[in-house]
């Protein structure tokens, strides 16, 4: 989850704020010096976000190394899902590093080429 993730970039999670607000799609946000896009990626869920910034992507449940995310769970959609997929993600440079809500990290390279989800 996400302290897996901030662990992968070394971020230090202790002190981490309070949410206060939430984000829109679409929007920026920028953390230190960089500036990350919030990006609609439905399909596992209605609501799932992907936050891109050069060369990363945090992509929840979406996408995982050799699998993508459950469709069996209340407001998942499979054709949704491959469809952000393939619309969205499968578009970025194949060394964008993709970090998933769980599991180990992958390339978006690695998984055009051997996800079998993806064929």
């Amino acid at each position: 989850g996400l302290v897996e993730i901030a662990s992968w970039l070394d971020i230090d999670t202790d002190d981490a704020p309070e949410v206060d607000r939430f984000i829109d799609i679409g929007e920026t946000i920028t953390s230190g010096r960089e500036s990350l896009s919030v990006i609609h990626t439905p399909g596992h869920a209605p609501g799932n976000i992907t936050l891109l910034w050069p060369g990363h992507a945090i992509v929840g449940d979406v996408l995982f190394a050799g699998s993508i995310g459950r469709t069996d769970l209340e407001g998942a959609d499979p054709t949704v899902l491959m469809a952000s997929i393939r619309e969205k993600l499968l578009p970025l440079p194949d060394e964008t590093n993709v970090y998933p809500g769980h599991g180990l990290f992958t390339t978006i390279g690695q998984e055009r080429a051997t996800n079998p989800f993806l064929r």
